[in-house]
């Protein structure tokens, strides 16, 4: 299993950031990522034993995290991998916070981290053939109440990312 934690849009911020996927491929050429794909990575987990899965689950259970609000409001390029993302300008701390705990939560089980800071970005965008034009977007405000466990599935042609489970963001342990 290939998994990874994430913020999962709920239905009216999936289709505001479709039609952001979809004009940046206008402007940039590549391939839109389908609005069924669209998530915030909290933390690549990555390879992992379905036989693990309990354990995976209960560290989650762990996590604390308080629901916040995300505003996306920049576009960006990385011209080494051709893709073009959505950002945050700003981070909010829960957000900083729930990656942080889910980082700790895993190396407790012995699974690698990124000691990176936390930056979160969405892909819109792959195989981009130009960086997008200035900032064009208008602020997409995003309420997270959750943070998902998803599986990236091989299938014809490509992935299909499945939600194994929700945990809800509240200000008390899980």
């Amino acid at each position: 299993m290939r998994l990874f934690f994430a913020l999962w849009p709920d239905e009216h911020v999936r289709e505001a950031l479709e039609g952001w996927s979809l004009r940046a491929q206008a402007a940039c050429g590549g391939r839109a990522i389908p609005a069924d794909k669209l998530h915030l990575t909290l933390i690549f987990v990555g390879g992992f034993e379905r036989s693990r899965m309990a354990g995976l689950e209960a560290a989650a259970d762990t996590v604390c995290g308080a629901p916040f609000d995300l505003t996306l409001d920049t576009l960006g390029y990385w011209r080494h991998n051709r893709i073009v993302w959505a950002g945050a300008s700003r981070c909010p701390p829960a957000l900083a916070t729930l990656a942080g705990s889910l980082r700790a939560a895993l190396a407790a089980l012995g699974l690698p981290g990124d000691d990176r800071a936390y930056a979160p970005h969405m892909t819109l965008v792959r195989n981009a053939e130009r960086k997008p034009p200035a900032n064009t977007v208008a602020p997409q405000p995003w309420p997270a109440r959750e943070f998902v466990l998803v599986e990236s599935a091989p299938v014809s042609g490509g992935v299909r990312y499945d939600v194994l489970r929700r945990w809800p963001l509240t200000a008390h342990s899980l």
